[in-house]
């Protein structure tokens, strides 16, 4: 039987001991507001100081999410921006949405830097990977496309198939590829040896999220269920519901916690509902997060703050106590 992902040994005492509730990020802090609209996704930077959030009013935003400073607005795409990705050294990030292209930005000027000759269709999800040199994008199209970023070719290197249906989710995991489906897959491609497997969960799958050891990948479905599978055999390890959780019906991310202790989903009643990993019936806590759907979520590297977003047109911030004060989307000097 394929095991969970261990613990880190010097992970804090009070978030695996008596005190989980106080210690998981759930008291507002602050609200970010800006976009005209829904905002479809938002995104923490590698190193979780700043986050990009994505709306429909096809702009991207760049914030503090500890100041609520709103540090720059990105425009250029002619429909809704469906996600965004940062680089490593944060000097720029990828855009995709309804554009058929994947948008390329300089972070700090704001300048757009080219775009990469995208898809058929509306591009649902963009990931770097191997140290910022691919690009990954999947799209409506049933295909991931990626891209060489070292080359200044605007087509793809590689076009992954094989899906029957939209592709929603894709990650880099190790060597590996993986990509989920409305078709109900989950899809793992080794690039050293061009091998596929494929995982059927029988409902579409939204979200993906792998742990942080890379055994273990975590797939959000529309049959309001999460399902823990184990990364190398594909092997269901655990199942996520809960009374009050629903996900039937809209593309939804799901998160893990950087030890790999708990679960995280959303659902599209507005609460966020923590699981704790091992113990899968185990609902940890819950919160009424939004007024709509929650259409996206981000945890900070370091565990201590989590973002959400919904088609109520604000991207909140979650932390271990509650603090601050909404913050209006006029841009800023940002003093951090």
């Amino acid at each position: 039987m394929a095991h969970y992902p261990k613990l880190p040994e010097e992970y804090e005492e009070d978030e695996l001991g008596g005190g989980r509730h106080a210690s998981l990020p759930s008291k507002e802090q602050r609200v970010l507001r800006g976009h005209e609209g829904a905002v479809l996704a938002v995104r923490f930077n590698p190193h979780g100081s700043y986050c990009l959030s994505c709306g429909k009013d096809r702009t991207i935003r760049l914030w503090n999410p500890h100041s609520g400073v709103l540090v720059k607005t990105y425009a250029g795409h002619g429909y809704e921006v469906r996600d965004a990705a940062v680089c490593r050294d944060n000097s720029k990030f990828a855009s995709v949405g309804g554009d058929k292209p994947v948008f390329l930005w300089d972070v700090a000027s704001g300048a757009f830097i080219r775009k990469l000759r995208g898809h058929d269709g509306t591009i649902n999800a963009v990931r770097w990977a191997a140290e910022d040199q691919v690009l990954l994008t999947a799209g409506y199209d049933q295909c991931v496309k990626v891209w060489d970023m070292k080359s200044r070719s605007i087509d793809p290197i590689q076009v992954i198939k094989g899906f029957q249906d939209s592709v929603t989710a894709v990650v880099a995991s190790g060597n590996s590829i993986l990509a989920a489906s409305v078709d109900g897959t989950v899809r793992r491609f080794d690039v050293r040896t061009g091998t596929a497997l494929t995982d059927r969960l029988h409902h579409p799958v939204t979200g993906l999220a792998v742990t942080a050891d890379g055994l273990c990948v975590l797939a959000a479905c529309l049959d309001s269920c999460l399902r823990l599978l184990d990364a190398g055999s594909g092997q269901q390890l655990a199942a996520y519901t809960a009374p009050g959780y629903l996900h039937e019906s809209v593309k939804m991310d799901c998160c893990l916690t950087p030890s790999d202790a708990y679960v995280v989903g959303s659902s599209e009643t507005g609460e966020v509902f923590y699981w704790d990993l091992v113990e899968s019936d185990k609902v940890v806590t819950s919160f009424k997060a939004h007024g709509g759907v929650v259409t996206s979520m981000a945890m900070h590297p370091d565990g201590q703050l989590l973002l959400t977003s919904s088609v109520d047109g604000a991207v909140k911030v979650w932390g271990k106590t509650a603090a601050g004060a909404e913050a209006e989307g006029e841009e800023g000097e940002d003093e951090d």
